[in-house]
C-alpha cells in the first residue's frame, strides 16, 4: 500500500519526500521495523518513539510519522503530524481496510461492568443468529474463535487487525471494552462506532490519570468522539452519567434502575442462583444476582434494542445467559460452604459484590473476604479496599494480588492503613495467596460465604515481572475436592 493511501484522513502538517512510496507494514515498535515499513514515532508513558527513529532507519524503514523531525533525515520519507498516536489510529484503520466501517461496532466504557456488558451483548447477537466479535479483558473472539487478550483495549494496530479478522469472518457486529487508557492514548482513533455505553465511574487508575477529573474526562472523550449516526447510552443513576453525554453528537439515551430513563428496570426478587427483574414493565428471570448485574443486564437490553433487535426476543435471550468467567462465579462445597470468585479490584466493585452477598446471607452465616491489591497501580485505593472489606465482612484476610515489581508485604501494609481498630481482631494478613484462600475456606462452616476478590478469571499471578500459573477457582475446587 502506498503511503498516501495510508495517511488518508490523517491531520498532518507536512510531507517530506515521495508520498507514493510503497509501504510493507506499519509499526510503532522500532524493534519490529523491517525494510520498507512505516514507523510511527509515538510519545508513550515511559518511552518516546522519536528516540528510536535512527534505529528504525538503520533497519530499513521507508517512511516515518513523527511530531518532531530528526536533525538527520537520511533518505526516508517523513510525515509531520501534531499527534502521532492519533495518526496511528487512522493509519491502522486504513492499513486494514477500515474494518470498523464494515461492522456495527459498540464500545463499553466505565470503571466496572465493561466485561460483562460487552460479553453479554456478543452472546445476544450470536443468539439472534449473527456472527459477532468481542474485544474484552477475559478473551477476544472472532466469531467463535478465541484470541487471547493481554490488555483491556489492545493497541490501535491490534484492534484493527482483530476487527479486520472479524469482518473477513463474516461478522455483522463487534463489541469492545473501551478503557480510559485507550481513550487517552488514542488507541481508538479512526474507529467508527455504532454506539457507546457508559456503565459507571468510581475510584480507579489514579496512578495513571493523577486526578479523578482527568479520569472522567478520559471516559467522556469516548462519547465526545461519537458521530451523529451513533447512539450514546448512559447510566442515569451514576452522578457522572449525564456528564458523559454533554458534548456528544450521538443520539442520547439513559437507563435507570432507580428513577426514570429511556430504559428502566427494577429487582423484584434476589437469590443466590439468580434474580427476577422487571425490564420496561416485563418480568424476566435471570441467572445473575446483585444490583450491579441488574444495571449490566439493563444496559445489554437497551443497547440490543437500540441496535434493532426485537425487545421480547432480547428478554428471552437474557433469561438464558450465564455470568462471565470470574464475575460472581460461585463454587459450593459438598458440605455447604459457598465460595465466590470475583474480579472486583476497585473499592466500588468490592462494595457492590459484598453488599450483594450480605443481602443474600441467611441467619448467622459468616462472610469471609480474601482480598489484595495490585502492585504498580493506584496506591490510594489500597486502604479503601481494606476498609470496604472490613465493614461488609465478618472476617478478612489481606493477601497478594498481582504484586508485579512491588514487595507484596508493603502492599498489604498499605491496605492495613484502612483497617479501623474495631476490625483489627477480625483481620489476618497472609502474603501467600494460595495459603490465604485455603485458610479462608478452612475457617468457613456450612452456609458461610467466602469471597475471593481481585483476580476473577485470571489464571496467573505476576511476581517480579514473571507470570506464574495461578487460578483462584482451581485452588477452591482443589480444596473442595471438586473436579
Amino acid at each position: 500500500m502506498q503511503l498516501k493511501e495510508l495517511i488518508k484522513g490523517v491531520n498532518y502538517e507536512d510531507i517530506i519526500g515521495d508520498a507514493d512510496v510503497e509501504i510493507n507494514s506499519v509499526q510503532f515498535d522500532s524493534r519490529k521495523v523491517g525494510k520498507g515499513d512505516l514507523f510511527v514515532a509515538q510519545r508513550g508513558v515511559k518511552t518516546d518513539g522519536h528516540d528510536y527513529i535512527a534505529k528504525a532507519l538503520e533497519q530499513g524503514t521507508a517512511a516515518v510519522v513523527c511530531e518532531t523531525l530528526p536533525t538527520e533525515t537520511n533518505n526516508a520519507v517523513y510525515v509531520k503530524v501534531n499527534d502521532s498516536s492519533e495518526a496511528l489510529g487512522k493509519i491502522a484503520s486504513n492499513y486494514y481496510g477500515n474494518p470498523s466501517e464494515q461492522l456495527r461496532l459498540v464500545g463499553v466504557t466505565g470503571t466496572n461492568g465493561k466485561t460483562t456488558t460487552a460479553t453479554l451483548l456478543y452472546n445476544v447477537a450470536r443468539l439472534f443468529g449473527h456472527k459477532a466479535g468481542l474485544l474484552s479483558t477475559v478473551c477476544n473472539y472472532v466469531d467463535d474463535l478465541p484470541v487471547y487478550a493481554t490488555h483491556t483495549t489492545p493497541d490501535a494496530l491490534e484492534i484493527n487487525k482483530l476487527l479486520h479478522q472479524m469482518s473477513e469472518a463474516g461478522c455483522d457486529y463487534a463489541f469492545m471494552e473501551v478503557s480510559s487508557h485507550a481513550v487517552d492514548q488514542k488507541r481508538i482513533a479512526g474507529l467508527k462506532f455504532t454506539g457507546g455505553i457508559f456503565s459507571n465511574i468510581t475510584h480507579d487508575h489514579l496512578d495513571y490519570h493523577k486526578t479523578f477529573k482527568a479520569y472522567i474526562e478520559a471516559k467522556k472523550g469516548f462519547f465526545d468522539g461519537l458521530n451523529a449516526e451513533a447512539f450514546a447510552l448512559s447510566n442515569a443513576d451514576d452522578k457522572n452519567g449525564a456528564v458523559m453525554l454533554q458534548n456528544t453528537k450521538a443520539s442520547k439515551y439513559l437507563y435507570s434502575c432507580r428513577g426514570a430513563g429511556d430504559f428502566n428496570a427494577k429487582i423484584i426478587e434476589k437469590h443466590l442462583d439468580g434474580m427476577l427483574l422487571s425490564i420496561d414493565g416485563k418480568e424476566v428471570w435471570t441467572k445473575f444476582t446483585g444490583d450491579f448485574n441488574a444495571y449490566n443486564l439493563l444496559a445489554v437490553y437497551a443497547a440490543a434494542v437500540l441496535l434493532g433487535f426485537d425487545k421480547d426476543e432480547v428478554l428471552r435471550h437474557l433469561s438464558t445467559l450465564t455470568p462471565v468467567a470470574g464475575r460472581f462465579e460461585t463454587i459450593i462445597s459438598n458440605d455447604g460452604v459457598l465460595a465466590i470468585v470475583d474480579y472486583a479490584h476497585t473499592p466500588d466493585a468490592l462494595e457492590n459484590v459484598l453488599s450483594t452477598i450480605k443481602n443474600l446471607r441467611k441467619g448467622s452465616n459468616v462472610i469471609i473476604t480474601v482480598v489484595g491489591a495490585g502492585g504498580d497501580r493506584d496506591k490510594t485505593k489500597r486502604p479503601e479496599m481494606a476498609e470496604v472489606s472490613c465493614r461488609l465482612s465478618d472476617r478478612v484476610i489481606l493477601t497478594s494480588d498481582n504484586p508485579r515489581s512491588e514487595d507484596p508485604e508493603m502492599i498489604i501494609n498499605d491496605m492495613k492503613a484502612g483497617v479501623a481498630d474495631e476490625y483489627k481482631k477480625n483481620v489476618l494478613a497472609i502474603t501467600d495467596r494460595r495459603e490465604a484462600i485455603r485458610t479462608a475456606l478452612t475457617l468457613a462452616s456450612k452456609g458461610d460465604m467466602v469471597l475471593i476478590a481481585g483476580k476473577g478469571h485470571e489464571d496467573y499471578q505476576e511476581i517480579k515481572g514473571v507470570k506464574h500459573h495461578f487460578d483462584d477457582r482451581e485452588i477452591v475446587r482443589e480444596f473442595f475436592d471438586i473436579k
